[in-house]
């Protein structure tokens, strides 16, 4: 591979996945536009986000050990209580930095 390989094929790559992104969004939009939104569609698209979220964290944290289980955990009791992203990220980083700290994990 030559040094002029490498930026031209960065740029195709990240001009190939902007315009999937686009095209994956546009097209969501095209279906949803076609779905009755009953009480049971509506619910499972509030649903959605969380969902996301737990499946991108858990795996991260299940296999980050105790301290990241403990950081997730207060973040999330956080969330629950004060209903604030930015108190519940200070939170986890917080609890996992301290604990670190001490030596646990």
């Amino acid at each position: 591979m030559s040094g002029s390989d490498g930026p031209v094929d960065v740029m195709t790559v990240l001009l190939a996945m902007a315009a999937l992104t686009l095209v994956l969004r546009l097209a969501g939009f095209w279906m949803m536009a076609h779905v009755p939104l009953t009480g049971r569609v509506r619910r499972m698209l509030e649903a959605l986000p969380g969902s996301v979220i737990m499946a991108t964290v858990l795996p991260v944290a299940v296999k980050g050990g105790p301290v990241t289980m403990l950081a997730v955990a207060a973040a999330l009791a956080v969330m629950i209580l004060r209903r604030n992203d930015f108190l519940a990220v200070a939170t986890g980083m917080a609890v996992a930095a301290g604990l670190r700290a001490f030596g646990v994990g």
